[in-house]
């Protein structure tokens, strides 16, 4: 049976509804997940023994929250999430600016409202998206921008600067009874910081000398880069020390964690009539790449290496793969080790070297990092090349030319010529489709010439192997 929701004040006072503070509000839902066994953070993978158990014990004590991590460590995501944990709808008085709670309102025009109303005053029901508010810090924003300013207009209406009705309220004192992010905490000037810590400490709010209290019901959760955070300077001591929990983040510990978050990110369009197939050990390769990068002398580690690069990589040879099916015809597409040169824009926009110079050009670190991934990856279907020794054996008088514009099936006369290729295709287990099968040889034979076993030429756009 469907009941109309309280529209005014008596109405929910007879209702006998309890308004809770957002921190109560946050961690009855989250005890309800955990006693259900329902996941609180939907979509956030690899963080499941390590970040996610501390969010929920911040949760559970009601405190802010900063997350520390480089770039592309699911911070924003994991933010967001955090709006699941409210009520999916709330009252608040009719009219009002600052989400004002029935009972207790703190703007002095929901004030009046209710002197003037009492219990006939109206309210209505805001959505848990509502109460969601984020800014990216930079060090253009204003104590006007997060906290208010004097509204001229207001004034020019007949009110004294005096009157906090002249106000016009800041992004934060609008979440109030919600969930407030800024992430890049660290890049607010430090007149902005000092506004931002009264607002979260003091509860009140100064603008233009004018000063009044307001108190806001908010659960405030910032991010920063540990660089940036613990540099003394870039963020004021009382401000940090108000953040009562500080969770680092990370990226992901395994190529296979790596993986679930490329297939689940990667945008990847259907092409009507064509079939797409990825082998399992192209997406170990661009995984890899970034476990390389990370770990890369040549590259800035204190700027980070996102899995954004992993989910743009991956994207990237899919539609190499795809434009190769539409131009010769191929109902069935899967990426090659010839589709790789693709990752190189995508990798390049998204890294920083720690030098520059005519020896390490982007190009150049991207295509050597790409080097290392292929051969960490083959060495762990082969171990030992002595599986493949009938494959090097056939390459004694005689050579094969693989290119991105070759036909699958062109390919497959060489699996027949080969002793001992159809084994490692076997072992990589692709399917029988050409496409697979094609990108099997290509891994076969760079992985071969990556161990110094097979020569490698470039000529006129193909490449030979002998």
């Amino acid at each position: 049976m469907m009941f109309d929701k309280p529209a005014t004040i008596g109405q929910l006072k007879a209702s006998e509804y309890r308004v809770l503070s957002v921190r109560e509000e946050m961690r009855k839902n989250l005890i309800i997940r955990l006693r259900s066994g329902e996941t609180a953070f939907p979509g956030i993978i690899g963080y499941e023994d390590t970040v996610i158990p501390q969010v929920e014990t911040a949760i559970l004590a009601g405190h802010d929250v900063i997350f520390l991590g480089e770039r592309g460590q699911a911070k924003s995501r994991l933010i967001r999430s955090l709006v699941n944990l409210l009520d999916e709808e709330v009252p608040v008085i009719k009219g009002g600016e600052l989400n004002d709670d029935p009972y207790s309102p703190v703007t002095k025009y929901c004030r009046e409202l209710v002197e003037k109303y009492g219990d006939d005053t109206e309210i209505e029901w805001i959505g848990r998206e509502q109460r969601y508010s984020e800014k990216l810090a930079t060090p253009d924003v204003s104590v006007a921008d997060l906290i208010g300013e004097v509204d001229p207009i207001k004034v020019a209406e007949g009110r004294y600067l005096s009157d906090e009705l002249t106000i016009h309220f800041g992004l934060i004192p609008r979440t109030n009874r919600g969930i407030f992010a800024i992430n890049e905490l660290p890049d607010l000037v430090e007149k902005v910081q000092v506004g931002l810590f009264n607002v979260m400490e003091e509860k009140d709010i100064q603008i233009k000398g004018y000063k009044i209290r307001l108190p806001l019901d908010i659960c405030i959760v910032a991010t920063a880069n540990p660089e940036d955070y613990t540099n003394r300077g870039r963020i004021i001591t009382p401000l940090k020390d108000r953040f009562q929990s500080q969770i680092s983040t990370h990226y992901p510990k395994t190529r296979e964690v790596e993986i679930v978050i490329m297939e689940q990110e990667a945008y990847v369009p259907e092409i009507e009539g064509f079939s797409l197939r990825v082998p399992r050990f192209i997406k170990e390769i661009i995984a890899e790449l970034s476990f390389q990068a990370r770990s890369s002398g040549d590259i800035n580690q204190r700027s980070g290496v996102s899995v954004r690069t992993t989910i743009a990589n991956y994207e990237s040879v899919i539609a190499a793969a795809g434009k190769r099916g539409i131009v010769l015809g191929e109902r069935e597409v899967a990426p090659r080790i010839t589709d790789f040169p693709s990752i190189v824009p995508s990798t390049s926009g998204k890294i920083e070297l720690e030098y520059l110079g005519e020896d390490a050009t982007e190009g150049a670190v991207v295509e050597k990092l790409i080097k290392r991934s292929i051969k960490t990856v083959f060495d762990s279907y082969f171990p030992s090349l002595d599986a493949l020794a009938d494959v090097i054996k056939s390459f004694e008088h005689g050579y094969v030319e693989v290119a991105d514009v070759m036909p699958s099936e062109d390919y497959i006369m060489g699996v027949r010529e080969i002793k001992g290729l159809q084994g490692c295709i076997d072992t990589l287990g692709v399917s029988e489709s050409p496409a697979e099968i094609a990108a099997a040889v290509e891994f076969t034979l760079e992985g071969l010439h990556l161990n110094n076993k097979l020569n490698k030429e470039n000529v006129r756009g193909k490449i030979i192997y002998k």
